[in-house]
């Protein structure tokens, strides 16, 4: 089947509280996820960096001005969110998952649906997605790309974080909360003094996975208790629309009916 070639490889939206929302929308539901661009006074902040097909950072060189510091933050290290991180200086990573981005050999690095194991990939049908079709992608970045030549490059990180541990941009103050149950090292950050919330993939609104390699759901639970004790205005996840405290509390609530367990 031919592919279209995409006029625009990514989108950018203004979400407000200096949140610029980056978007790669030709890429399968599965894998399209949301990355962030945060405006610091003394330096700027990357939350995940998408698949990594088209480069980041010349797309957009009013964001990523070589003259201004920025670090690359991974909320973990599935492909969808550190496709771009070798772009930057500063690769920002929570230790268990370390040495995935360093070497990300341990789970998907390629847009050949053929290429992944049958059981996860009805997995994640089970979940909620549609089957998955030849590609990840349903257009091409430009005439002539194929798609058999994707690499996941990764980066070697250049600060482990810890939970804990405080982002700082100068004016604007992030905490780092370690949430494991999607993977190991999952990350949260967290600005107390705004309500804002970058959940990366332990909860967004859509079907969350739970099931598979590096996943736990015990584990999911205990840090999905965690966010709700927050006092969120707004939550900025990983994939599918941000949504607010009284969304966060509801998405909550049917995983832990359909895990039978209580809050």
């Amino acid at each position: 089947m031919p592919y279209p070639v995409a006029e625009n490889w990514y989108t950018r939206t203004d979400m407000g509280d200096g949140v610029t929302l980056l978007l790669e929308p030709h890429v399968d539901r599965l894998e399209q996820a949301n990355f962030f661009h945060i405006k610091g006074r003394d330096r700027d902040l990357l939350i995940d960096s998408g698949m990594g097909i088209v480069p980041l950072r010349a797309s957009f060189p009013d964001l990523f001005d070589d003259a201004r510091p920025i670090i690359a933050l991974a909320t973990h290290t599935h492909l969808d969110h550190i496709g771009a991180v070798h772009e930057f200086e500063e690769r920002w990573v929570h230790g268990a998952e370390a040495g995935e981005m360093a070497n990300p050999t341990g789970g998907f690095t390629t847009l050949v649906c053929a290429d992944f194991d049958p059981t996860i990939k009805a997995l994640f049908v089970e979940a909620g997605y549609d089957p998955l079709g030849e590609y990840l992608i349903h257009a091409l970045p430009h005439e002539g790309y194929d798609p058999h030549s994707y690499r996941l490059k990764g980066g070697v990180p250049t600060r482990i974080l810890e939970d804990g541990d405080i982002v700082d941009l100068g004016d604007r103050q992030f905490e780092v909360i370690h949430v494991p149950g999607h993977s190991p090292g999952s990350i949260a950050l967290w600005e107390a003094s705004t309500g804002l919330l970058f959940t990366g993939d332990v909860i967004y609104d859509g079907p969350l996975l739970f099931e598979g390699p590096g996943m736990d759901v015990n584990v999911y639970a205990k840090s999905l208790r965690r966010l709700m004790e927050l006092p969120v205005r707004t939550v900025h996840a990983g994939h599918d629309p941000s949504f607010d405290k009284k969304r966060l509390d509801e998405i909550v609530e049917v995983y832990f009916e359909r895990w039978r367990m209580s809050l």
